[in-house]
């Protein structure tokens, strides 16, 4: 009997300290973290767009977190400053991934801001990275006739040649694919975070 209690004391001290270290020490300080000035909130769009992002699963090969200079090169990618937390203010949940088997996307939007290229990237990945193991994602489209998709006011994205469909056919991005591009144009920290530093008197 007394090493059970032992044992469930032991237990709940464990509980205790682990709750402490992983629940109430995040909350603590995190709480009171404020965006940056120029982060703006996702529109709608974006917010949709995010929904698709995340049921088709880009975070499992994308990561949202570039490292510092000290830990790892991610600068030197082009994949911009470290992140801080407050660039994650509007994120629920957060996208921050662990898996780079494609690029951090922290900065797509300013890296790749073009919206054709990022609907024909996700039509057809090889026909703009030659060697991407991305997948294709050919059911966020619809191939139309061209007359069909002119008198619907549809807009055909435009593909490098060899990647389209049969001449007289047009491939049309849907409202999910169209959303997702706008939540990754707004993929854009590269505002600064921190106060620039005070002029010295006399430079």
């Amino acid at each position: 009997m007394e090493n059970e209690v032992k044992l469930a004391a032991g237990a709940m001290v464990a509980l205790g300290v682990a709750t402490a270290a992983l629940v109430v020490l995040p909350y603590v300080q995190a709480r009171d973290i404020t965006p940056p000035p120029k982060l703006k909130p996702y529109t709608d769009a974006q917010l949709r767009g995010r929904e698709v992002y995340i049921a088709n699963g880009c975070v499992y090969c994308h990561s949202q977190q570039p490292r510092d200079r000290s830990l790892a090169p991610d600068f030197e990618r082009g994949w911009g400053r470290a992140s801080v937390p407050g660039d994650y203010v509007y994120d629920k949940p957060h996208l921050l991934g662990s898996m780079r088997t494609g690029p951090d996307l922290f900065n797509i939007g300013a890296r790749q801001p073009s919206k054709d290229w990022h609907l024909g990237h996700l039509y057809q990945p090889r026909a703009y990275v030659k060697d991407s193991i991305m997948p294709a994602y050919p059911y966020l489209f619809r191939i139309k006739d061209e007359e069909e998709a002119k008198r619907e006011g549809d807009q055909p994205i435009t593909l490098p040649p060899g990647y389209g469909p049969q001449v007289g056919q047009v491939v049309v991005p849907t409202p999910e694919a169209l959303d997702l591009v706008k939540y990754m144009q707004g993929l854009d920290h590269t505002y600064p975070v921190l106060p620039a530093p005070a002029k010295t008197a006399g430079r």
